[in-house]
């Protein structure tokens, strides 16, 4: 008997949830599955750059599962690419969380996290500056240096 798929931990899903090959019309397009889950391993491993074993752990999974993940994903979207297939993002076994949010002082350009749920932060915890601001992710990483080319 096969065990049941554990649930994935997926922090990021973006309202976009379909992509097709252009020009081409819906009728005359084969489709296929690519899992919520699936596309967060591409996102991780991918786009992020992170290492297979820090994405299980972000996926609360092992990285031998998470590489299974992630080849079966690479697989459905070359096939995809190369067959001019339209591209269908839904389904899964996966769990959504918020990640923390992320905010810079205006003053001293201290950036720290707060979790979700935990109500806006009255001053920075470095300089006591009342001048905060909230920032994505990506623009964190920017400012520390962190960024992928």
């Amino acid at each position: 008997m096969v065990r049941p798929k554990k649930n994935r931990i997926i922090s990021f899903k973006p309202n976009i949830s379909y992509f097709k090959p252009r020009g081409i019309p819906m009728t005359e397009l084969e489709e296929v599955r690519l899992t919520v889950d699936e596309r967060e391993s591409m996102r991780l491993a991918d786009l992020m750059g992170m290492p297979y074993q820090e994405a299980g752990k972000k996926m609360g999974v092992s990285r031998a599962t998470f590489g299974r993940i992630i080849q079966n994903a690479r697989k459905i979207v070359a096939d995809a690419l190369i067959n001019g297939k339209a591209i269908n993002i839904e389904g899964g076994n996966y769990t959504m969380i918020e990640e923390a949010r992320i905010f810079l002082c205006g003053k001293c350009s201290h950036t720290w996290e707060e979790p979700c749920g935990t109500g806006r932060p009255s001053k920075c915890p470095s300089c006591g500056s009342e001048q905060l601001q909230r920032i994505s992710a990506k623009k964190a990483d920017k400012l520390l240096g962190n960024e992928k080319s």
